[in-house]
């Protein structure tokens, strides 16, 4: 039977070391006397001790959530309002955190911007390689890009919002362009083998290369600032780009047509 002392341990002899087991009388009972063991302690009401709070990133799915919502709400930001309007509180408060946190993640806004944009390269390139992979031809490879960025555009609006954006943030702010334009390298050779695949299956003069990827160039720049608000409009667009594409839209009339040669 264990006994607590209701008068406070009263009487008890203190102990400054360890834990000691005393007995002592126990009087609940007047009939029958009872010796109880109790565990003797300073303090009993005492709380254990608790560690100390971690510091620093949290663990990694809480952490890999965070910055996929760091991402998400600067992006939707940037697109929305550009590259010089938005905040760090801003960016923090979209992503649901403190600012003091946010920095766990970026060293600067800028760091962010080119993160943001590195992901939506990512994302839209992967989507474009998937598409293009299973044409053989340049027709068919430009379909499925096309196609592919109207899903895109439908599935979520602030990825083109913010290609958009980050074009007009390359001329406003040298430092931008600065650090993207290794970017906008990389992307230029994934249209130049799309071109290039054109030009194998005899579809492509290799002399109008390089117009036609100044074309491609044009087009997808059209797409996402001019029709990329409405996916009914974009759809329509891509439709009759691809019937110009293939002559069925347009029928030059004798007369019309220039020999390049």
């Amino acid at each position: 039977m264990i006994c607590v002392n209701r008068a406070g341990f009263g009487g008890a002899t203190r102990s400054h070391g360890p834990t000691r087991l005393r007995s002592f009388q126990s009087s609940d009972s007047p009939t029958n006397q009872e010796w109880c063991v109790v565990r003797h302690t300073l303090l009993m009401t005492a709380a254990k001790p608790t560690a100390p709070r971690r510091r620093g990133r949290p663990p990694h799915s809480k952490s890999s959530e965070t910055r996929e919502a760091i991402l998400d709400g600067a992006r939707r930001l940037f697109g929305d309002r550009g590259y010089a309007a938005v905040t760090n509180k801003d960016l923090a408060g979209a992503a649901g955190v403190t600012t003091g946190a946010l920095y766990h993640y970026v060293e600067s806004k800028l760091d962010l911007y080119l993160m943001v944009h590195r992901d939506l390269q990512q994302r839209i390139y992967r989507r474009f390689q998937v598409a293009e992979a299973s044409e053989h031809t340049f027709l068919g490879k430009l379909q499925g890009i096309l196609d592919a960025a109207h899903s895109l555009n439908e599935e979520d609006p602030s990825l083109a919002k913010f290609v958009g954006v980050v074009r007009a943030d390359m001329r406003r702010h040298p430092d931008v362009r600065e650090r993207l334009q290794s970017a906008d390298s990389a992307r230029e050779f994934f249209f130049v083998d799309i071109v290039n695949a054109g030009v194998a299956t005899g579809e492509v003069r290799p002399e109008d290369t390089e117009q036609l990827q100044d074309f491609i160039r044009i087009v997808l720049v059209g797409l996402t600032e001019g029709t990329s608000d409405s996916p009914e409009v974009q759809r329509r667009s891509i439709d009759s780009i691809m019937a110009v594409m293939r002559g069925q839209l347009v029928h030059p009339v004798d007369g019309d047509v220039t020999n390049s040669d």
